[in-house]
């Protein structure tokens, strides 16, 4: 009985995941039953049963990888296998692939009829309308996903002492080691780092991904960093998710990373100091940045180390000169269209991805290397950051 009465508040947690399951699989069979009505699926018995059998396929994915990812806080028990995540991940880009499909078609469909003498054109146009989607989800998660760049950007920060003007600081994030990043693209992001000869090196949180991920690699290979001045860092939301923060920053102060959670530590480049604050992650809609005044020095330039960029109108308003941050991935899945960016991050944040100024503060913010959740990048690449600091 006291079992049940547990399970019942674990279950209600997570009927939103349930219930778009059931909407990704509603989605699946009725695009199933659309396209299977046209063309050579309606007069081939043998595609037609290929086509459900995909369908069916998928939508076992979806509930597996739904239920995979519930049952650790239902019933409890370890992360989930390399294998299941994969079984999610890839099923939930194929959802968000047919989805898009399923709405290409059901407006191709509502086209005016052509002419006789077009009508094989347009089906290989809407055809190839159809599959973009998928083609696009499949060079996220094959190419794009592993193309990492170095990003190198000029931060200007007015009355910059002439001793700072030009550091060069180096910036990883969002690294989330786990069966979607492997050690040796973790160790070619540092190796690239490396390459820059940066005089400060910053972590800016989610380390990895869920419980169980490993961690000590990842910080083995961070330890790896070289720069001038060290290695500092903050924790993101995702060290709370797996519940290792005391764990992370214990274990990354031995290998000589500084994690900051709410402290500052200054650091002299010549006659300047630059002043270093970090503060854990800054729960979305909570109150940001309390009592973070008292982490800034009036005699030096101040940067604030936050996993989240959402905290940029406070920091400005409390005088931080720059803010760097990570977090959304640069939406991770991006589309522009007429100019405009467009990506899921833009939901939650107005600081998606690079420079953003408001009045003398500044916040950067990247990337970063992983993924989470949907194992595909699109129209923005992993990379990393490269922070030159100039006067103006």
């Amino acid at each position: 009985m006291k079992e049940s009465m547990h399970f019942l508040p674990r279950l209600w947690r997570h009927l939103p995941a349930l219930l778009a399951a059931g909407a990704v699989v509603w989605v699946q069979f009725h695009f199933c039953q659309t396209i299977c009505r046209y063309g050579a699926l309606r007069r081939s018995r043998g595609w037609r049963v290929a086509t459900w059998a995909l369908a069916a396929l998928v939508a076992a994915w979806v509930v597996l990888g739904v239920l995979g990812s519930a049952a650790r806080y239902v019933w409890g028990g370890s992360a989930s296998s390399s294998a299941i995540t994969w079984v999610r991940g890839v099923a939930l880009a194929w959802s968000l692939a047919s989805a898009v499909a399923y709405g290409i078609f059901l407006l191709w469909r509502r086209i005016p009829k052509f002419r006789q003498e077009r009508r094989g054109f347009i089906r290989v146009a809407g055809a190839g309308l159809v599959a973009a989607p998928f083609a696009a989800m499949a060079f996220g998660i094959l190419v794009q996903r592993k193309d990492l760049h170095l990003r190198e950007v000029d931060v200007p920060i007015p009355g910059l002492p002439k001793d700072l003007h030009g550091l060069r600081i180096v910036q990883l994030s969002d690294i989330h080691l786990s069966p979607f990043l492997t050690e040796e693209e973790l160790a070619r992001a540092v190796d690239m780092a490396n390459g820059v000869r940066a005089n400060l090196a910053l972590v800016t949180g989610d380390l990895i991904t869920a419980h169980g991920d490993p961690l000590d690699t990842c910080l083995r290979q961070v330890a790896r960093l070289r720069a001038e001045a060290g290695t500092l860092g903050c924790l993101g939301n995702h060290e709370i998710y797996a519940g290792v923060e005391e764990e992370a920053t214990r274990k990354a102060a031995r290998l000589g990373i500084q994690i900051l959670r709410q402290e500052s530590r200054r650091l002299r480049f010549g006659n300047a100091t630059l002043n270093i604050a970090g503060v854990d992650y800054q729960k979305t809609g909570g109150e940001y940045l309390v009592g973070a005044e008292r982490w800034m020095a009036p005699d030096a330039t101040n940067l604030l180390l936050s996993h989240n960029p959402d905290v940029f109108d406070v920091a400005a308003g409390q005088g931080w000169d720059l803010t760097v941050s990570g977090h959304t991935h640069g939406g991770q899945v991006t589309v522009e269209i007429l100019s405009e960016q467009l990506s899921p991050a833009r939901f939650y944040t107005p600081y998606v991805y690079g420079l953003y100024r408001q009045g003398q503060s500044a916040i950067w913010v990247t990337r970063g290397i992983g993924t989470v959740g949907l194992p595909a990048r699109i129209g923005a690449p992993p990379e990393v950051a490269l922070l030159r600091l100039c006067a103006i």
